[in-house]
């Protein structure tokens, strides 16, 4: 390493002699940036050679020093004396945080993380959750966070990211427990035995990938795997299940759900494409259309329901089907929100399916369906319920250094009055969502479906309408910053044009409120309530 005293950087003022700054005590070379900087050269030219960490911070996010620093960094501020042993700290690898209960963990920004993340006893968390917490962290922090923006713009994700969260121990974790230990090598993230793998490690696993604040890298990487792959999990034959499972949770291939239709989406039951059997009885020949169908553009398979039988319910199944079968064609949708996903279109023209191929019984795919919308909007509740504590815990730092007639934002009650309606709702709907998952670890997965399914429902209405609120509430404290992309208000202004992806996809609020009452209801009746 390098060093450099405050003198040394004062004498780097100019394109002549090079443009130096220092900011957090690291010196950085941003000669090359001067024609690059959006604001001007100047701007860069009016902090050369001094320590510019205060402006620095007051314009841009930690993780545009973590992507682009090292292109440009020189060395440190200091005279090497004070290293005595020869290590390089900044080099060392930094111990796991947060392992020991009662330690807290994370930043400790109010209300940015859950509450046992600030040493909060909780009945649901034991050693095993705080090491995944941990571990997960560092995976999101080494090698999504700083990303997300990038990835976004670029329409996809790297294929490596799927190998990476595999070998971490990701993708075994996202289609639900138990652990699927005969297609992964390797156990979950945090060193958690496989058969300790329960609701509440998912949970982390997702919760902490969603703090990214981009749901387009998050459908990315888990969306079709996690809703796609359950059905061939729980349903499929130990042949579809060998030729498909392990290839998916090691990463090297992608599965998606094809369910929604341009006529049919969340009424499931009144689907039109259709696979009809060929004389010999061996195969079926696929004719249909599937709408906004996530990781579609780059799937390797398709979980797909079709129609084999009569009108309604009892007449749909579900099939697999693979890219390289003739007849199959996506294309990319361009959407509102969550553009890294694959959001695609795809059309089955005449595709020919072994009959090998069917997963579960024929006819008997709505119930396969059904199976796993509890997982699903589960997983849309977590994603945005962090979403919306990542807009209060954005909205909290940028509110401690903006200033406004000679004062912080957060001096202003009208500010604090924003950020503690954020964390009511957000507070309340993560204790409902812990609550619910409680009962996916103890209850029976066969009472699940009947005494889960309404309140998971009103669950995703209140997850979602949190996420929105609070996304625009936001925004409102961003002001213009949340108005462009990229920047300081670059997850702000991209989760509030992600909320129509979570408050639609998996049933729509207006449908999730109705089933959760009738649903109720209904149960209360089976049970003998006195209505």
């Amino acid at each position: 390493m390098t060093f450099y005293t405050a003198e040394d950087v004062s004498s780097h003022r100019s394109e002549k002699d090079g443009v130096w700054i220092i900011v957090h005590g690291k010196v950085y070379d941003v000669t090359p940036f001067l024609d690059e900087h959006p604001g001007g050269k100047k701007i860069l030219l009016k902090s050369a050679g001094t320590d510019a960490t205060k402006q620095f911070d007051q314009f841009h996010n930690k993780a545009i020093l973590d992507k682009w620093g090292p292109k440009f960094y020189k060395g440190d501020i200091g005279t090497g004396l004070e290293k005595t042993d020869g290590k390089d700290e900044a080099a060392e690898e930094q111990p796991l945080a947060g392992l020991e209960e009662g330690e807290a963990f994370g930043d400790l920004v109010p209300f940015g993380d859950p509450s046992w993340y600030q040493d909060w006893a909780s009945p649901y968390y034991n050693d095993s959750h705080r090491r995944v917490r941990a571990e997960m962290r560092a995976f999101v922090e080494k090698e999504i966070m700083g990303n997300c923006f990038e990835w976004d713009e670029a329409k996809q994700i790297p294929k490596e990211l799927f190998i990476k969260a595999a070998k971490a121990g990701i993708l075994g974790g996202i289609a639900g427990s138990p652990w699927p230990t005969k297609y992964v090598e390797r156990g979950p993230i945090g060193g958690v035995k496989p058969e300790e793998f329960d609701s509440f490690h998912e949970f982390i696993i997702c919760d902490e990938l969603s703090r990214c604040g981009s749901g387009g890298v998050l459908w990315g990487l888990i969306g079709g795997l996690g809703i796609g792959l359950p059905p061939v999990l729980h349903f499929g034959s130990d042949y579809l299940k060998d030729k498909v499972v392990r290839e998916c949770l090691a990463g090297t291939k992608n599965i998606c759900l094809a369910i929604t239709e341009p006529a049919a989406g969340s009424d499931v039951a009144n689907l039109t494409t259709t696979a009809k059997k060929t004389a010999d009885g061996k195969h079926y020949i696929l004719n249909g259309e599937k709408k906004w169908i996530t990781n579609g553009t780059f799937s390797d398979y398709f979980t797909v329901a079709c129609r084999t039988g009569e009108a309604g319910m009892n007449g749909v199944s579900l099939l697999l089907v693979e890219r390289t079968m003739p007849g199959v064609t996506t294309r990319h949708m361009p959407c509102m929100g969550v553009w890294a996903s694959g959001t695609s279109y795809i059309t089955f023209e005449d595709v020919k399916v072994p009959v090998e191929n069917i997963i579960g019984k024929e006819n008997k795919g709505f119930k396969a369906i059904m199976y796993n919308f509890n997982h699903e909007r589960m997983g849309i509740c977590i994603q945005a319920t962090r979403f919306a504590r990542v807009c209060v815990e954005e909205s909290m730092k940028y509110a401690h250094k903006r200033k406004t007639f000679g004062k912080k934002l957060i001096d202003h009650p009208v500010i604090r009055n924003k950020l503690g309606h954020m964390v009511r709702m957000v507070e309340a709907t993560h204790a409902w969502m812990e609550s619910l998952i409680y009962q996916t670890k103890t209850m029976p997965a066969d009472l699940q479906m009947l005494k889960l399914g309404g309140p998971i429902a009103l669950l995703k209405v209140q997850a979602t309408q949190t996420m929105e609120y609070c996304a625009r509430e936001a925004a409102q404290i961003f002001g213009g910053l949340s108005y462009s992309r990229g920047g300081q208000g670059e997850k702000i202004e991209r989760l509030y044009r992600e909320v129509r992806a979570y408050a639609i996809p998996g049933g729509s609020e207006e449908i999730m409120i109705d089933l959760g009452i009738r649903q109720s209801v209904k149960v209360a009746q089976l049970s003998g309530a006195k209505l």
